[in-house]
């Protein structure tokens, strides 16, 4: 491991890191420039020189690192990173022995002890994603931790960070162990969806909507005319269908979410041309729908954080209040919102009050019936609620 360096914290953030609190920010140390080289790891003192806390240096949009052990002496190792795993994988257990869910997250970040690092399962295969060059200058100890806590088919990788030289080298996302087939079909509460797991940023679904898309299927879906916006891969218009949705609609602006939806269609044995895959701006599609006065019994609400497309720009702090007037108007008296956001720059009771301002200035009226935040096995850090981004409303359109 790299040499350790000392960091004065700022009387004003020393409790704070005292206290368990995960995150390393810019604003919280005395001097930046006693490090240079991400992955150093870093030891965090008071005014008067006294250990707080130890973590690693690693620049990402949350932060420039993450605290690992308030023990001084405790090294940060592959035993470190295999006791840290061994502990998550015992509290997924009962993930690992559901037939009917095969993939799912087995390490979150800080929730699990190390920020800034994820592992994903599907079916035998271990997806790691790295979001910075800190933490990603200590895979060697990571992975061997990993190899040495899991039973493994094949281990891949993802690098959300901008990296250039070595870290461009690595371009390939398989690590170890045998490659996985383009796709694979892994369970999720029963459905099928195709993984790829060497094909880009994104392998074709997002698992912390699984509880979400199972109280669509089993809830909602019957009998229902769905409209699914931000589609993606269509995940939540397969669960709609197998819950008896009388039709789904998927809107999508990314020309791939045509064939990528109509596949997860074909592996549940749904026939995609009795739904409805729209490639169009979600918001051009919404103009539509008006003009045409169509209605829908279910309206999901999906979008990215940011999202820009050549005529409109999105940013849900900013206009999801409007997203949300744009769903109501083409929603039955009696349907139901799907709201959801996976934005960590408000909390859910802002985003109640999106949903409180959309529909006054529309003079409606509504019945809030569930509410969802991140799964279980999303886990997360009890002094970093930051950490628990993902928001989820069902919203009742009662007039």
């Amino acid at each position: 491991m790299n040499k350790e360096i000392n960091l004065s914290v700022k009387e004003e953030f020393v409790s704070n890191y005292k206290n368990g609190y995960p995150l390393i920010s810019k604003e919280s140390i005395v001097d930046w420039t006693k490090v240079s080289q991400e992955g150093t790891i870093v030891k965090l003192t008071d005014p008067k020189n006294n250990f707080i806390a130890k973590g690693y240096y690693g620049i990402q949009n949350k932060g420039y690192g993450w605290v690992l052990t308030a023990k001084e002496d405790e090294k940060i190792d592959a035993d470190y990173f295999a006791k840290k795993i061994k502990t998550a994988v015992e509290y997924r257990e009962d993930f690992y022995s559901d037939e009917e869910t095969t993939a799912f997250r087995v390490f979150n970040g800080e929730g699990d002890g190390v920020g800034g690092l994820t592992i994903d399962y599907f079916d035998g295969f271990y997806m790691i994603t790295w979001y910075s060059i800190g933490i990603y200058e200590l895979k060697v100890a990571i992975l061997d931790a990993l190899k040495s806590s899991v039973n493994y088919r094949g281990i891949y990788q993802k690098k959300r960070f901008d990296g250039k030289g070595k870290y461009l080298d690595d371009a390939d996302d398989f690590v170890c162990g045998e490659r996985a087939d383009a796709p694979i079909i892994v369970k999720e509460n029963g459905a099928n969806f195709a993984i790829y797991l060497d094909d880009g940023a994104m392998v074709g679904v997002f698992l912390d909507q699984k509880d979400v898309r199972k109280t669509i299927r089993d809830k909602y879906a019957k009998g229902k005319t769905v409209l699914n916006t931000f589609s993606y891969t269509g995940a939540f218009s397969i669960f709609a269908a197998l819950g008896g949705a009388k039709k789904t609609t998927s809107v999508d602006l990314a020309k791939r979410s045509l064939p990528k939806t109509r596949e997860q269609f074909s592996v549940n044995n749904i026939d995609a041309d009795k739904q409805e895959i729209i490639v169009e701006d979600v918001f051009n599609y919404f103009k539509f729908a008006v003009r045409k006065k169509l209605l829908f019994d279910m309206v999901v609400l999906d979008p990215p954080s940011f999202a820009r497309s050549k005529k409109h720009t999105f940013s849900a702090s900013k206009d999801y209040v409007n997203l949300l007037k744009e769903a109501i108007q083409i929603t039955n008296k009696g349907g139901v919102i799907v709201a959801s956001t996976n934005s960590a720059n408000f909390s859910m009771m802002t985003f109640s009050d999106f949903v409180k301002r959309a529909f006054k200035e529309l003079n409606g009226r509504y019945k809030v019936e569930q509410t969802f935040s991140l799964p279980k096995d999303f886990r997360v850090h009890n002094k970093f609620q930051e950490g628990n981004y993902l928001k989820v409303m069902f919203i009742r359109k009662i007039g």
